[in-house]
């Protein structure tokens, strides 16, 4: 299966055969918000809502800073930013996260959480939690590009960083 996933049909959670509707529950994805529910998922799965938006905003304020200089190296959409390779390592050959992204179904209660966050970033509707940041890290790691540079936020596990070029 390859990691770069195209949006398809949008699949309502409850919807299919031997399946019950449950009309709170209808959750169609576009390209954009699947890719990064897929990727809050495979990065923040483990966090609290505050934390998996986090993150979120991380990619809203890459893709942001992409359309406020004219295009940026990190991509200028959400899926683009979600799957520049090296970024957001669930999306990484090799990377166990990856397996559990691409096969995560909108009736797993923690991916519902995801869409529904990724839907309200990709709106516009989260207050960034994180001062502007791009980057982020897990506090049990130590990227050489985050020596000697002041986090701008602590949330969950994470570490959230806007002075990174």
């Amino acid at each position: 299966m390859s990691a770069n996933i195209k949006a398809g049909p949008a699949t309502p959670v409850g919807e299919g055969p031997g399946r019950r509707r449950d009309p709170g529950k209808c959750l169609p994805l576009d390209g954009e918000v699947e890719l990064l529910a897929r990727t809050l998922y495979g990065e923040a799965r483990g966090e609290t809502v505050r934390g998996k938006e986090a993150v979120a905003c991380v990619i809203v304020n890459r893709v942001r800073r992409a359309r406020e200089r004219g295009g940026y190296w990190w991509g200028e959409s959400l899926g683009q930013v979600c799957q520049k390779p090296w970024q957001f390592s669930c999306w990484n050959e090799g990377d166990p996260n990856l397996k559990k992204i691409l096969a995560v179904t909108p009736e797993n209660r923690v991916f519902q959480s995801c869409i529904r966050i990724a839907r309200r970033a990709a709106s516009g509707a989260i207050d960034d939690p994180t001062r502007g940041a791009t980057h982020y890290h897990s506090k049990s790691v130590n990227p050489p590009w985050s020596r000697a540079k002041a986090p701008t936020a602590e949330i969950g596990n994470h570490l959230f960083y806007t002075n990174i070029e």
